[in-house]
């Protein structure tokens, strides 16, 4: 149970800070409740003499444990008064803060890694995640002669599938640089360097932010996701990603419904072609009555879905 402080002789009183010396005094009487009170504010000290000395941060960046120095430096501030020049006029003493190429290249990756991230809306696990790998594969030099950003790209995309919300190869290209064949080399290249397992995608994994994104019911979201698992497990769509078999399923599921998309909304959204939603809806047309839920309310019935 915690006690308030309050004087004793009025209780109900408001008190009143003074923060400079740290009491706490009764507003009716002035009797003094409580000493050194520690002041949780910013003392919005600077030491500063840039920018005005508006400059009202005390610390340097936030500690980064993957760099090797653990990004602890000091920063000259510019000089002042006779003491800071040499006899000829020139500054004695130099802003320079030393880094080694290798945490530099770490510095530029997780930067990059962190604006792609920031592009497609990751959280910060994710990151944090990426960055690891990235300092892993760093750390091993297996994939030396390939370009950081490509790498940078793959270990974002190898995090997004380890953290249970995998992101298509052209998503990761879209925020990047990097060419989708460079990115896909570099990550078979990790996944064999470094003995790096990743959960391998089910179209599950994408129906839920596809649909949400086309703003369908929650009704033809379930008929989607069932259609495409069905599917998978009849064996209807041998050799498809599961890319494009939830993107079908989307379409199928939409045309049913009284909440229709076309294939090149779907496609847009999914970033596949629209004959490759064709192609794997027409190997699925044929036994759409086994692929539908039984509590499915039609407002097209099968026999009138599109043929192609």
């Amino acid at each position: 149970m915690s006690s308030k402080v309050a004087c004793k002789f009025h209780p109900d009183a408001p008190l009143i800070e003074d923060y400079r010396a740290g009491d706490q005094i009764c507003s009716e009487c002035g009797l003094v409740v409580g000493d050194r009170v520690i002041d949780v504010g910013s003392e919005w000290r600077t030491f500063s003499s840039e920018s005005g000395g508006e400059d009202k941060s005390r610390v340097g960046g936030a500690e980064n444990t993957l760099l090797g120095s653990s990004d602890l430096s000091t920063i000259i501030g510019p000089g002042r008064g006779g003491a800071s020049f040499s006899s000829d006029g020139n500054a004695m003493y130099n802003n320079r803060r030393t880094v080694s190429s290798s945490d530099r290249t770490l510095i530029n990756a997780f930067r990059t890694i962190s604006n792609m991230a920031d592009r497609i809306n990751l959280p910060k696990t994710i990151i944090d995640r990426a960055n690891n790998l990235f300092k892993m594969v760093s750390d091993g030099k297996n994939l030396k002669g390939r370009a950081n950003d490509a790498i940078a790209a793959a270990c974002l995309y190898i995090a997004c599938r380890q953290e249970g919300v995998p992101r298509t190869f052209k998503e990761i290209v879209a925020v990047s640089t990097i060419s989708k064949k460079e990115i896909g080399r570099c990550f078979k290249l990790i996944l064999k360097a470094h003995d790096t397992s990743v959960e391998l995608i089910t179209t599950g994994d994408f129906m839920s932010r596809f649909c949400g994104t086309l703003s369908l019911a929650r009704d033809v979201q379930k008929a989607a996701t069932c259609i495409a698992k069905k599917a998978v497990d009849l064996d209807i769509v041998p050799g498809r990603s599961p890319i494009s078999v939830a993107a079908a399923a989307i379409y199928m599921a939409s045309q049913a419904s009284d909440d229709k998309r076309t294939q090149r909304e779907i496609a847009d959204i999914a970033g596949v072609a629209d004959v490759t939603i064709r192609q794997s809806y027409k190997l699925m047309l044929p036994r759409a009555a086994e692929l539908f839920p039984q509590d499915f309310k039609f407002t097209t019935p099968i026999e009138n879905l599109p043929q192609n």
